[in-house]
């Protein structure tokens, strides 16, 4: 699943994140386009996510964790924006330990191509050549390619993976029939094939995010933020939560209060709509 989220701009006291809430079954990638956010969970780990980090989390046997807007975002107001990917675990890893990593952008590895007017930024897996600082459970290609108008992005990617492009600013041309794609579109690859190819436009730029993964070919089921192989998982991940076995954060009141209060104030300034 992925997640875009934003782009946000907050007015003073207004941002909000996503106090306590758990995980079980997945790794999560978070990748931060603008803004700040804080990081904390049940496993005693802390972070500060700034413009170009990437978090990546294995919420394994499950963890209870807190992603809120940095100080400065809530006191000045500011823009928000990142992206989110939950990747499944195989049935054997699902119940390992917690595990959590920050990576700052100098760690990223970046690809250049078409004389330098397409870069792409591997925030995980293998391509080109590169590998990214931490590696999936499963095998997940995740790049951001950014795109001068009229530049191309052309890659392998596995055969046989699952694979999508999802245009997050701008627009472009996808595969080698130069199929149309705008911001907001997403589009499905072909697993029989491995060549990738997106091309900017040539009036304006193109972001776009390339993600591929090995399909792990089992069942699926997911409730909220658990997603296991059968509905009684489901169940026990749901009263291992209930029971605190997942564990807790200090502070869970003071992070639901602020997400309250500024909650409320997006009413006030009528925002709320906007979110």
């Amino acid at each position: 699943m992925l997640d875009h989220i934003g782009p946000v701009d907050y007015k003073p006291g207004e941002a909000v994140g996503a106090p306590d809430h758990p995980h079980r079954g997945i790794e999560i990638i978070s990748y931060i386009i603008d803004g700040s956010l804080t990081h904390e969970d049940s496993a005693g780990n802390k972070g500060v996510l700034e413009k170009g980090w990437v978090q990546m989390m294995t919420a394994g046997q499950g963890v209870v964790h807190a992603e809120m807007p940095a100080d400065e975002i809530v006191e000045n107001g500011g823009r928000m924006e990142g992206f989110q990917l939950w990747i499944n675990l195989p049935a054997k890893e699902k119940m390992i330990d917690p595990q959590y990593e920050d990576i700052p952008p100098e760690k990223i590895p970046v690809i250049t191509m078409d004389g330098g007017r397409a870069t792409a930024k591997l925030i995980a897996g293998e391509i080109e050549g590169k590998a990214s600082v931490k590696q999936t459970k499963i095998p997940t290609l995740f790049l951001d390619i950014l795109l001068e108008p009229g530049a191309t992005f052309t890659s392998e990617v596995i055969e046989n993976h699952a694979c999508f492009i999802y245009i997050w600013r701008g627009s472009g041309f996808l595969g080698e029939d130069c199929k149309p794609a705008s911001i907001g579109q997403v589009g499905l690859l072909s697993t029989s094939g491995k060549k990738v190819t997106i091309k900017a436009s040539e009036d304006q730029s193109c972001n776009a995010l390339l993600i591929a993964g090995e399909p792990i070919m089992e069942p699926v089921v997911g409730y909220g933020p658990f997603v296991m192989n059968t509905e009684e998982e489901i169940q026990q991940a749901i009263l291992d939560y209930q029971n605190g076995v997942l564990g807790s954060i200090p502070g869970e009141a003071e992070r639901m209060h602020q997400t309250k209060l500024a909650q409320a104030l997006q009413k006030k300034n009528n925002t709320w709509a906007d979110r």
